[in-house]
C-alpha cells in the first residue's frame, strides 16, 4: 500500500519529504513485525542481535565493547544485554586474559538453538521480501546505503 494511502495523506511537501516519511514509517512496520515474531521466543530485537552478532564470532570470544559497534541499535546497552542473555542461559561470560577490564562474551549452545527456531521463521518473511526479486531488492539496498551516505 503506497504511504500516503497508510496515512491518509494525499500531498506531501515534496518528494524528498515524503521519502524520509516513507523510511521511517517502513523502518517501524519491519520492528513491528520483528518484535511479533520475537516475543513468543522470549527476546527483545536488542537480545537477538547480540545473539546473532555472537553467532556470527563462530565460537571465537568477543568484547561487550565490540558488540557495541556492532548493534543495529547504537543506544543499546550491549553490558545489560549480555546480562539478560547470560541470566536466560544463552550466552557465557569471562574476563579477558588480556584486559581485566573487558568481559568475553560467547554464545552458547541454547543460544544457537535458539537462533535456529527464530531463524525458521525469519525465512517466512524473507520469502515475502524475495517476492520483490533479486534486482529490485540490490537496488533497493544500493539505495539505503546511497541515502544513510547522503545524510551522514
Amino acid at each position: 500500500m503506497a504511504i500516503s494511502d497508510e496515512l491518509k495523506q494525499s500531498t506531501f511537501k515534496n518528494e524528498e519529504s515524503k521519502a524520509v516519511i516513507n523510511l521511517i514509517f517502513t523502518g517501524n512496520f519491519i520492528i513491528q513485525k520483528q518484535q511479533e515474531l520475537l516475543k513468543p521466543f522470549g527476546i527483545t530485537m536488542q537480545q537477538f542481535n547480540v545473539l546473532r552478532i555472537l553467532k556470527g564470532q563462530k565460537g571465537q570470544a568477543i568484547t561487550v565493547l565490540l558488540i557495541t559497534e556492532r548493534m543495529l541499535d547504537k543506544m543499546s546497552n550491549a553490558s545489560r544485554l549480555v546480562d539478560k542473555l547470560f541470566a536466560k542461559k544463552l550466552v557465557s561470560r569471562v574476563q579477558c586474559e588480556k584486559d581485566r577490564r573487558a568481559v568475553d562474551v560467547f554464545i552458547l549452545p541454547a543460544g544457537l538453538a535458539l537462533l535456529d527456531k527464530i531463524e525458521e521463521h525469519q525465512n517466512a518473511f524473507g520469502e515475502q521480501i524475495s517476492q520483490l526479486g533479486v534486482n529490485k531488492i540490490k537496488q533497493l539496498n544500493e539505495l539505503l546505503d546511497q541515502f544513510r551516505a547522503s545524510i551522514s
